[in-house]
């Protein structure tokens, strides 16, 4: 039987361990296990996230393995290899599908029914790896995608026109990766599309910087591994409102990864586009509207994720 109020996190490096403290805060869960290769290393995660739980809401963490995770709500996966300076996120291909490989039978045998969040890179290519692998229904596997890049272009774009981030409404989709775009055709401000707002404000600039703010999303994590060697806070938040979504059923749409079975006209990949996240997973797509030149990158950012996919041996 499942335990709605528990949540297994495997990897516990700096995605992990942040992901773990920011739902310990969320008071989503009261059960929360770390399970890391390196047994001491989620030893010590949990005991310090313990010791602040006197500030947060009561909850039991612990350090255990996979037969801990059979009852859990939910699992997230943010082990793996490190990205590195000057190294693209699908350079980690190879390296991590054989962690996987570790990794997504030993959940499978442990007989877990829930909701399976993949967070390690290359995401897109992992989670069609965890589809693959372990055996659940599609909509259950679903991958953090480019929740995090719309977070990052909503909050630069929020800054460029002087609004509240959480009133642009914009998305990232394809890649979660250099061959990620902009869905700037259906951006909007507060019900206004972008543009006119743009224009109305006085930000008579707006395609240029549209420009630079595409790239300066796209390259964020390069930047911030170049000057601190890892990024981890923002990917939690983005964790913790994944599964939010997930755990109050909010039936929200969020630009995550999961199977395409015919939207765009693409098939057997694992892409990030707006998706219902709800209780079940994925409710269901949501295609938004992309001109020409957005279907075309749409178009080769799954040709360039169907290349690697198709030169991966996935079986366990």
């Amino acid at each position: 039987m499942v335990n709605e109020k528990k949540v297994a996190i495997v990897g516990c490096g700096f995605v992990g361990s942040s992901s773990a403290f920011a739902l310990m805060q969320s008071g989503l869960f009261s059960e929360m296990v770390l399970i890391d290769v390196d047994k001491n290393r989620a030893e010590g995660e949990a005991l310090d996230i313990a010791h602040g739980m006197t500030f947060a809401e009561p909850m039991k963490i612990y350090a255990g393995d996979y037969s801990d995770v059979a009852d859990a709500a939910m699992i997230v996966v943010t082990a793996g290899a490190a990205q590195k300076p000057g190294e693209t996120r699908l350079d980690l291909v190879n390296k991590n599908v054989n962690i996987f490989k570790s990794i997504i039978p030993e959940i499978k045998k442990s007989g877990f029914d829930g909701i399976l969040l993949i967070v390690s890179n290359p995401v897109d290519v992992l989670t069609y790896a965890a589809i693959k692998m372990s055996g659940l229904p599609e909509g259950h596997v679903i991958g953090s995608g480019t929740v995090l890049d719309t977070g990052r272009l909503q909050q630069m774009l929020g800054a460029h026109v002087e609004v509240d981030p959480r009133d642009v409404q914009a998305y990232v989709m394809g890649e979660h990766g250099d061959s990620e775009f902009v869905a700037w055709s259906s951006a909007q401000v507060a019900g206004v599309p972008l543009n006119t707002f743009c224009e109305l404000h006085g930000h008579l600039e707006h395609e240029a910087a549209e420009k630079r703010i595409a790239e300066d999303v796209k390259n964020s994590a390069y930047t911030i591994i170049e000057k601190k060697h890892a990024t981890y806070y923002g990917v939690a938040m983005a964790v913790k409102r994944i599964c939010t979504a997930v755990m109050r059923d909010e039936q929200t749409v969020l630009p995550v990864s999961s199977l395409m079975v015919g939207e765009y006209g693409l098939s057997d990949l694992a892409i990030s586009m707006p998706t219902v996240v709800g209780r079940d997973g994925v409710v269901c797509r949501v295609p938004v509207p992309l001109d020409d030149d957005e279907q075309h990158e749409l178009t080769a950012s799954a040709k360039a994720l169907k290349d690697i996919i198709d030169s991966v041996d996935f079986s366990c």
